[in-house]
């Protein structure tokens, strides 16, 4: 089943309960600071929890930075409440990795 694209009302509400997550387009992003091999173990738990909950944000991996940029692709690349879901689990487990917010 497709999931719901969400209103931009809607999307604005969630928003303002994910402190740091900007809207860019129809992806929501977040980029957190750490050492080099630690972006890597964090991108390795978040793809992890992602293929758990079923919904695989992208990852770009920089020096000393990593960003997670989350739309629905069934939803024909819309924002979806999944993608605040993963939001949610994404900042719990960056947080558990002593990642900074950037």
């Amino acid at each position: 089943m497709t999931p719901e694209p969400l209103t931009d009302d809607e999307i604005a509400a969630r928003l303002a309960d994910l402190p740091g997550w900007q809207r860019t387009g129809n992806a929501i992003t977040r980029t957190y600071r750490h050492s080099y091999h630690e972006t890597v173990h964090l991108a390795m738990y978040v793809a992890a929890k992602a293929r758990e909950v079923g919904h695989h944000p992208d990852i770009h991996i920089t020096w000393q930075r990593i960003r997670f940029d989350s739309t629905t692709h069934d939803a024909g690349h819309r924002l979806t409440a999944k993608d605040f879901e993963l939001a949610h689990h994404i900042d719990a487990i960056a947080a558990g990795h002593g990642a900074e917010p950037v």
